[in-house]
């Protein structure tokens, strides 16, 4: 029978062994069952007159979280499907017979997705992690039975759902006969009784995972106060996206949740990123979720609005997917916590979160403004319980899972709260809301959304359906939104020019343009400048590999005007875009009125070559680039001059020319034109462990990092960049003096466990600079980032462990207070000349940390995974 393989989406195939029973989904970024149930792949069907599904019992991850700015791997919905529609954990269902599905990967991405599922599962898990997020005690006692009562008495670690494999460069076994093995990164090879197939999960650049489904496309009309409805179906809908809206508000655009085909559902409406003020959050599903990282590639922080226990709820699932500390969330949002069951106003949109029983921490939204006589109102209840599974939760008993009668009325009385439109999630089920609860809601337009197929007769006598991109206008707009926008871009993009001369510009024709049109070519001289003021544009140099988009706020062919040549990229519109359209002589007429010639050149020629790198290409706000350009600088290197640990407090781009970057006598890589080095300490506030020389002499771009910190989408690919290069770095096995991590080191605690890493990673820095030629400045450097970070990681832990109770808390505290003692002490002798042999450091660094590691510090791992924490 053989192996089976099926392409089945971008980045995206299956892998079947009908022998061995082995039906494995290779690749599960968003919406992977989607694109499962189109191809056919799982089907309806019954067993023993029971009703499931078939589908995979196997799921093959991604060596890369991210691949081209996406989440590659999100196994929440796969999970789920296997478990409940495939029956594999339903007690007494003939598909339950007791073996579990199976993640296959790399270690370091089959724990993240374990860690991210058991948050996908219960968000906040203990009464602890509830009142650290702001919660009052009582608060977090009641919330914490209405959880259990939701997890069936009890939080389970998600190995007791899964099983996992390991994959490396030797093969390793899977299924009865069947083993798979990794032949180079992202690329794993099957193989059963001499049979091989080949898995490619890598994207190719500029490509993107597949939306399943078609959205067409949508003019955007910005109203004064109105509902775009953006999603209706679930995470199974095959034909919709999922549960969704976005609101207006004078000019201002608020997402409410954030699902996946994010990117694509605001193409098809015409709204690019930059456009995004805010986003509403409810939860942490998947279905609300996956689409954070379209946001996460802004040009600026959005404004992140939720109540504290959402925001840390959805904080520790998305950096248990990144593998970063959840600290880092506010680098890539403005966060604005909201209080529960009270008004907020936001600039005159007033905003009430209510509290929605849900397996994780959730908030449906209530929004309302002034006018007329009271106000126009709107709610958003995703997602919300039906009624009757609520009140079989109740009990008296407060020892017991469940909620008290006082706290169901609360709940029934806030979901009948009437608004002028309520949209609502009647999925059914345990966890979700129905139908015939608000058969009696006063309020005059009720949307009902969250599930898949159409309504039933019955449904459609109690509420409308919406179909996506249309809109609830409740308050008309009577003014010209996108020209006010327009002023504002204009206005920066020629600084100084006098308001007569903004205002002539402004009063130009806005043109509309139609999804998929090309607006100008490379090698072609523009015939007008153009002002995006809605919606993308694609922009294309594919000789170059380079791929970006362009949001509201860009010009194109302004550089190529001033300069007069010929355009040196493509720009496609992506979506319905609204422009102001310019003519070319009166555009250069006011920039050389205003004597910004030498100035916008300046910006165009450093901007362009920042634009044709992959840092800066894609979904950079104009404003914020020219930003950029005016705080950098130009430095150049002789060819073998050593870089200074000054030259790396900012980020370099390199211009022309070729550097070195290694550690000790170890060289790393060779970095070239539009590389850069220098973001750990400039970003990242992290301590620079390499050594770098330049080869040839040397031009790089010099940005201060204070420019590029509120900058989400460099943020992202820096970091991107900087945990692969530090991965190559921790698990480099050809190097026999270096420390390597392993499963063995593991306290099975996230956070702790990226700290040990950590610190292996600068205890090989000082290994590799050892019995070199490097300076006493250098090694000074590297003992000093083991000890502020030694520092750091022993007050997190101390804090951690104190926070549960943990019973050797202060018996801990003083090691630590001896270990930090022992590590000055080390480094006191060693930069007073006394350096030691590689073997000597390494030996120390073994009997300080690894042995304080596995004595001391899996003790109060065990405990805290008794108190769920991982």
């Amino acid at each position: 029978m053989g192996i089976h393989k099926i392409d089945v989406a971008t980045g995206i195939q299956w892998i079947e062994v009908p022998e061995a029973g082995l039906r494995v989904l290779c690749g599960c970024p968003a919406d992977a069952v989607k694109h499962l149930l189109k191809r056919g792949l799982i089907l309806r069907k019954e067993i023993k007159g029971v009703a499931c599904e078939t589908g995979p019992n196997a799921i093959l991850l991604s060596d890369l979280p991210i691949q081209n700015g996406e989440f590659a791997n999100l196994a929440e919905f796969p999970v789920l499907q296997m478990l409940y529609k495939q029956g594999l954990i339903l007690p007494d269902h003939p598909n339950n017979t007791g073996s579990k599905p199976l993640l296959i990967g790399s270690a370091d991405q089959v724990d993240a997705q374990l860690r991210y599922i058991y948050r996908g599962n219960y968000g906040l898990v203990s009464q602890e992690e509830m009142i650290e997020a702001g919660a009052a005690p009582e608060q977090a006692a009641a919330l914490m039975r209405m959880k259990l009562a939701f997890a069936f008495g009890r939080i389970r670690p998600t190995r007791d759902f899964l099983d996992t494999r390991i994959v490396g460069d030797v093969a390793v076994t899977v299924a009865d006969g069947v083993s798979v093995r990794r032949l180079r990164p992202n690329v794993f090879e099957f193989r059963h009784e001499g049979e091989t197939a080949v898995v490619d999960l890598n994207l190719k650049a500029g490509e993107t995972y597949e939306c399943p489904y078609p959205l067409g496309y949508r003019r955007f009309e910005p109203e004064y106060f109105s509902i775009i409805h953006s999603g209706e179906g679930d995470g199974w809908d095959v034909n919709r996206p999922s549960m969704s809206s976005i609101l207006t508000y004078q000019g201002r655009i608020f997402l409410i949740d954030a699902g996946p085909q994010l990117s694509h559902t605001m193409a098809a409406l015409g709204i690019g990123i930059d456009q995004i003020d805010g986003i509403f959050h409810t939860h942490a599903h998947d279905d609300h979720f996956a689409g954070l990282t379209v946001l996460m590639r802004a040009g600026r922080r959005i404004q992140y609005f939720a109540t504290p226990l959402v925001r840390a709820s959805v904080a520790k699932k998305l950096t248990a997917l990144l593998g970063m500390e959840e600290e880092r969330f506010a680098d890539f949002f403005d966060t604005r916590d909201l209080p529960l069951d009270a008004w907020t106003d936001i600039e005159g949109l007033e905003v009430m979160p209510i509290l929605s029983p849900h397996p994780v921490e959730t908030s449906v939204f209530v929004f309302r403004t002034l006018w007329g006589e009271g106000y126009r109102s709107y709610a958003h209840f995703a997602d919300i319980v039906s009624m009757k599974v609520l009140a079989g939760m109740v009990t008296d008993r407060d020892d017991q899972p469940g909620l008290d009668a006082a706290a169901f009325e609360r709940v029934r009385t806030a979901y009948a709260t009437p608004v002028d439109v309520k949209k609502l999630d009647i999925g059914g089920g345990l966890i979700h809301g129905d139908a015939a609860d608000f058969r009696q809601d006063a309020s005059p337009r009720i949307l009902l959304a969250h599930r898949a197929g159409e309504l039933t007769p019955v449904e459609k006598e109690i509420g409308s359906s919406a179909a996506f991109g249309t809109a609830d206008v409740l308050i008309a707009g009577e003014s010209d939104g996108l020209r006010r926008h327009g002023f504002g871009y204009l206005a920066a993009h020629l600084p100084g020019a006098p308001l007569h001369q903004i205002r002539m510009l402004l009063n130009h024709p806005i043109g509309e343009i139609n999804p998929g049109a090309i607006i100008l070519k490379e090698g072609e001289m523009p015939q007008e400048v153009i002002l995006v003021l809605s919606g993308r544009v694609e922009k294309l140099r594919t000789q170059s590999g380079l791929f970006g988009n362009l949001s509201a706020g860009a010009f194109i062919g302004d550089v190529a005007i001033l300069e007069n040549r010929p355009s040196q990229n493509t720009y496609r519109a992506s979506s319905f875009l609204r422009v102001l359209r310019l003519p070319p002589p009166v555009y250069a007429e006011v920039v050389h009125r205003n004597e910004l010639q030498h100035s916008r050149k300046h910006v165009a020629s450093l901007g362009a070559f920042l634009n044709s790198t992959h840092l800066f290409g894609d979904n950079l706000p104009a404003t914020v680039l020219e930003r950029i350009v005016d705080g950098a600088s130009v430095h150049n290197f002789r060819a073998g001059e050593e870089i200074s640990y000054q030259d790396v407090q900012v980020l370099n781009i390199i211009r022309s020319g070729r550097v070195e970057r290694s550690i000790g006598e170890r060289v790393m890589d060779i970095l070239g034109e539009c590389d850069f080095f220098g973001e750990e300490i400039a970003i990242f506030k992290l301590p620079y462990l390499f050594c770098l020389k330049a080869l040839e002499e040397t031009t790089v771009i010099q940005i201060p990092g204070e420019l590029l910190e509120d900058v989400p989408i460099l943020r992202w690919k820096l970091l991107e960049t900087y945990q692969q290069r530090a991965a190559r770095a921790l698990h480099d096995e050809d190097e026999p003096d270096r420390l390597h991590w392993n499963e063995a080191l593991s306290v099975q605690v996230a956070r702790m466990d990226r700290h040990h890493m950590r610190l292996i990673e600068i205890a090989n820095a000082i290994i590799d600079n050892l019995n070199t030629h490097i300076s006493e400045r250098s090694l000074a450097n590297v003992f000093d980032a083991l000890v502020d970070y030694t520092r750091h990681h022993m007050e997190a832990e101390e804090h951690l462990i104190a926070l549960y109770g943990y019973p050797g808390a202060a018996g801990h505290a003083r090691k630590h207070a001896e270990l930090n003692d022992q590590l000055a002490a080390f480094r006191e002798r060693v930069l007073a000349g006394d350096v030691p042999e590689k073997a000597v450091f390494r030996q120390f660094f073994e009997n300080w940390l690894i042995r304080h590691i596995s004595d001391e510090d899996r003790q109060y791992g065990a405990f805290l995974n008794a108190k769920g924490v991982y």
